[in-house]
Order: C-alpha cells, then sequence, then structure tokens
C-alpha cells in the first residue's frame, strides 16, 4: 500500500499541471511518497538508485506499483481544503437551484453546461451571480478561471467584470452591475480606460477596500480609492486565464496565470487589510456603450489552515469594519507598466497653478528689485 503525505508549501512554488486536471491552489502542496512512518525516507533514498536502472526495466517497475485511487486524487487541487458550498464548479450544481440552494444570478447572466455567461457581447447589459452561504473563514484563498472575449477591437470593447467579497449581495448597481458603497473587498478587471489622461495600460487589474463611505469613480477608473493593481493581458486569450486571490492574516496578495504558463505571477501584495468574516463571495459585470463576453468558468475556495497569535482568539471577526491601515491614497498620483508610481502629467488646473505661480514670483522680484534700485539711487545723491 502507498501512502500519499501533502506538505503546505508556498505558491509562488507551485508545481506544475494542467488546470482542468486538478490545477493546485496558489498556497498549493507538494507530494511526498512513502510507505507510512518512515518509509517515506527511504523511497526518496530509493529513487536515485531506480533512476540508475535501464529505461524499459524502470518503467515495467513503475507499472507494477499499483497507487489507489483515492491517494491519486488528493492532488488534484487540494480537494480537503475546498470548500464547495463556496464554489462554482461545472456542472454548476446548485445555481438557481431549490435543491441545492448556493448561488443566485440575476440581470443578464446566462447559465450553460461550460460557463456562466455574466453578459453578453451587447451593449447596457449587467449580470451577476452570488454565493448565498456566508463565509466565516479567516483565511481563505479564492481561484476564478475566467473568459473575457469579443468581436471588439482594440479600446472599443468593455467594460470589465468585478469579483467581490461583501456583506452586500445580489444588489444591481452602477459598478461593474453591482452596487456602490459596499461594504468589504472587491477586484476589478478592468479593460477599457475611461480616463483619457491616464497613463495606465489595460485590461488593469486593481483592488478597492471599502467600508461603505466611498464611491467608485468610473470616469478616473476608480483611481481615486484603489489599493493596488497591475496591468494583466486578459482580453481574447486563445488560452485559459485564471486569477488567484488570497487572503491571510491581514495580506491580500493577487497573483495572475493569464500567459499559458501554467504558473502564477504576482500582481501585488498589500498588508494591513482587515476583512470581517460572514461576507459573501460574487462576481458581476456590465457593458455600455461597449460590451464583452464575460464569463467565468469556474470559483473555486480553499481554506487556509494558519496560526493565529492567542490575542485574536477573543475577536469577534463578524464584527470587524473593512479597513486598510497606512493606505496612501493615489489620487495625485499614475502608476506606469512597470506597477510604480510616478507623478502625474501636467495637465489642465496644474498648468495654470504653474503659470501663476511663476508670474506672481516675477512681479515679486520686479517690486523687490525698483525699491532696491530707488535707495541705491537715493544713497548716491547725498554724496554729491
Amino acid at each position: 500500500m502507498v501512502s500519499v503525505a501533502l506538505v503546505p508549501f508556498p505558491f509562488y512554488l507551485r508545481a506544475k499541471g494542467r488546470p482542468e486536471a486538478g490545477r493546485r491552489r496558489a498556497g498549493g502542496s507538494r507530494m511526498v511518497v512513502g510507505r507510512g512512518g518512515g518509509g517515506s525516507a527511504r523511497c526518496l533514498r530509493g529513487s536515485a538508485a531506480a533512476m540508475a536502472l535501464p529505461p524499459l526495466l524502470f518503467l515495467q517497475l513503475l507499472l507494477a506499483v499499483t497507487v489507489p485511487r483515492g491517494a491519486a486524487e488528493l492532488t488534484d487541487g487540494n480537494s480537503e481544503h475546498l470548500k464547495r458550498e463556496h464554489s462554482l464548479i461545472k456542472p454548476y450544481q446548485g445555481v438557481g437551484s431549490s435543491s441545492m440552494p448556493l448561488w443566485d444570478f440575476q440581470g443578464s447572466t446566462m447559465l450553460t453546461s461550460q460557463y456562466v455567461r455574466l453578459t453578453p457581447d451587447e451593449r447596457s447589459k449587467e449580470g451577476s451571480i452570488w454565493n448565498r452561504v456566508p463565509c466565516f473563514l479567516k483565511d481563505w484563498e479564492l481561484h476564478v478561471h475566467f473568459k473575457i472575449h469579443g468581436i471588439g477591437k482594440k479600446n472599443l470593447h468593455g467594460d470589465g467584470f468585478a469579483l467581490w467579497y461583501t456583506r452586500e449581495r445580489l444588489t444591481a448597481g452602477p459598478v461593474y452591475g453591482s452596487k456602490d458603497n459596499f461594504h468589504g473587498l472587491a477586484i476589478f478587471l478592468d479593460t477599457y480606460p475611461n480616463d483619457e489622461a491616464t497613463e495606465r495600460v489595460f485590461p488593469y487589474i486593481s483592488a478597492m477596500v471599502n467600508n461603505g463611505s466611498l464611491t467608485y469613480d468610473h470616469s478616473k477608473d476608480g483611481r481615486w480609492t484603489e489599493l493596488a493593481g497591475c496591468t494583466a493581458d486578459i482580453r481574447n486569450r486563445n488560452h485559459d486565464t485564471f486569477l488567484a486571490i488570497r487572503y491571510s492574516r491581514g495580506r491580500l496578495t493577487v497573483m495572475t496565470d493569464v500567459e499559458d504558463k501554467n504558473e502564477w505571477k504576482n500582481c501585488f501584495d498589500v498588508a494591513g487589510v482587515r476583512l470581517p468574516t460572514g461576507y459573501f463571495f460574487g462576481a458581476s459585470a456590465g457593458t455600455g456603450d461597449l460590451s464583452d463576453n464575460h464569463d467565468i468558468i469556474s470559483m473555486k475556495l480553499f481554506q487556509l489552515m494558519v496560526e493565529h497569535p492567542p490575542e485574536e482568539e477573543n475577536i469577534d471577526w463578524t464584527k470587524i469594519e473593512p479597513s486598510v491601515s497606512l493606505l496612501k491614497s493615489p489620487k495625485d498620483n499614475v502608476d506606469d507598466p512597470t506597477g510604480n508610481f510616478r507623478s502625474g502629467p501636467l495637465t489642465g488646473w496644474k498648468v495654470f497653478l504653474l503659470l501663476l505661480c511663476s508670474l506672481l514670483g516675477i512681479i515679486v522680484c520686479a517690486v523687490v528689485g525698483a525699491v532696491v534700485f530707488q535707495k541705491r539711487q537715493e544713497r548716491n545723491k547725498r554724496f554729491y
């Protein structure tokens, strides 16, 4: 009998594997094979000797070993930590069903056997899908398999979609088809630049944490309230595209796998984020004068096994207000394609203020110079 042990390891060291064949979660596990007890060390030492055998003999020995089906399934997406009540997986059992009431959808959302389409490639459409079960996990990781596509050419498509972990659910609104002034976390996958003065490269992924007091500004692509973001080529790709959102011990990390390399690429990593438990996961999309198909293929939520300090045991996590400590407002900054921040362009009122200050400086210098010159003239007259 061959046993399988799972050992946690960081998600940036994730082993490769095809997504639909069992994609490992971003905080995945590696597999150590042994024969129970201390047999794993013997197996690892014996692997070097096995590789020295002739290829045909080694293949025969490998085929002679029968691995139980259950052990093999443990490596497929780490199902032992998959929270099915918060996951949307084909064949989408429980979507809009009274027998398994786990998900609700509204608006233009269309359910098929292969995907959940939030909006079709048509103008003025809004759609969303929401989990009915509140999430009480303090540490979690969400994997989203999605596809954004349409017939629109460059800058003639929009607007993108949003992923939510919020107190409110199933409420239509102006922010990618969902409610503004929300409570919780939003991840925006924005495909159209509304701000003509922006130096961002679109599509653009950004995060926003809100306690209900902030308003998302579409005209500025949410730059006024953005927590962090990055550029990602996520539209009209001929391969699978994925997004991973990890929240653990006050740290929010977002990564992408959109280059068909089957590996996670860092988008941003922010500490000091406080999110309560008991909120709902959802996804929504909206189109205006421009449009796209916004499809969700799967949403998989994994529980992260993380130890918290003893002082946090008495905290009521359902009463925490969404917040971010040490948040620097990006109002006066524009992010470049490398993810760094630099000063914004001198446009409009900035140019006017610069000219006005220059003119006032010239006038002050002229007046001071005239006064000094006049006093020197009077002083010279006294010597004649």
